[in-house]
């Protein structure tokens, strides 16, 4: 018997799903590259700014992008049916932190070196807002290159390492999310989150079964402590449960 998927989730991949089928369209609006080449023209660019808003989201939403609308996301879950095998994220999340604070030490770097930001170009690299469209100072040939070098890593880490492996290892986005919900955390105030009742669960663990970032969700409910780093508040946890013993909330508390 085929497994019907729920509602709530067919609607969150069709989105990821549509946001990867944008993203020849928004590329350089999540490029570490161009933040970077922006550093060294004292240029805040669009990429710099959605940045910016994934982390300011992050202390209310969680990471709750990168489980709704996240390009990357919505390649790695296509490639699921090839290898869904669970990913030890407390074995290989460590990359994604090391890349990541070398990517800020040479913004930081590029930015000072360059006198600071001193204009803004929401649309740089791009052209009337297309990534791989190509600009005078970038052929097209070289935007192409870029986007089937980056969905190439995505595609190849889903297949050969398991579920949602760039999430872990590559994704210089999370950082930003992971620290703003660490910050919320901190002071537990009004955020969206999952709260879990253990005396509901059956232990059938088909929570951590179905988790696209690999955790042990099970044993979250039985301790009744649903926070992660890793959790994108995807809900797929939620709609499997067929006891309901996780939920969403907008509360305070963590």
């Amino acid at each position: 018997m085929i497994r019907q998927i729920p509602m709530r989730q067919r609607i969150r991949k069709a989105l990821v799903f549509l946001a990867f089928l944008s993203f020849p369209i928004t590329m350089n609006f999540f490029s570490p590259y161009v933040i970077i080449d922006g550093a060294m023209n004292g240029i805040i660019n669009g990429s710099l700014v959605m940045f910016g808003l994934m982390f300011l989201s992050s202390l209310f939403l969680g990471r709750l992008w990168c489980g709704w609308v996240c390009p990357g996301g919505g390649l790695q879950e296509m490639f699921e049916p090839i290898n869904n095998k669970l990913v030890n994220g407390s074995k290989i999340d460590w990359i994604k932190w090391s890349i990541w604070i070398l990517w800020l030490s040479l913004i930081v770097i590029f930015a000072v070196n360059a006198g600071g930001y001193q204009s803004v170009d929401l649309l740089y690299h791009t052209q009337n807002g297309v990534s791989v469209a190509g600009t005078p100072d970038r052929p097209i040939f070289i935007a192409y290159i870029i986007y089937y070098v980056v969905v190439a890593l995505f595609v190849g880490l889903a297949i050969f390492a398991g579920r949602r492996a760039g999430c872990h290892t590559i994704c210089w986005m999370a950082p930003f999310m992971i620290t703003g919900r660490w910050i919320r955390n901190r002071f537990a105030w009004l955020s969206l989150r999952l709260v879990a009742d253990a005396s509901t669960c059956k232990d059938c663990k088909s929570c951590s079964k179905t988790c696209p970032m690999s955790l042990d969700v099970n044993a979250m409910v039985q301790a009744q402590k649903m926070e992660n780093a890793e959790c994108i508040l995807c809900g797929t946890c939620v709609d499997n449960c067929s006891k309901k013993a996780i939920r969403y909330s907008f509360s305070a508390g963590k």
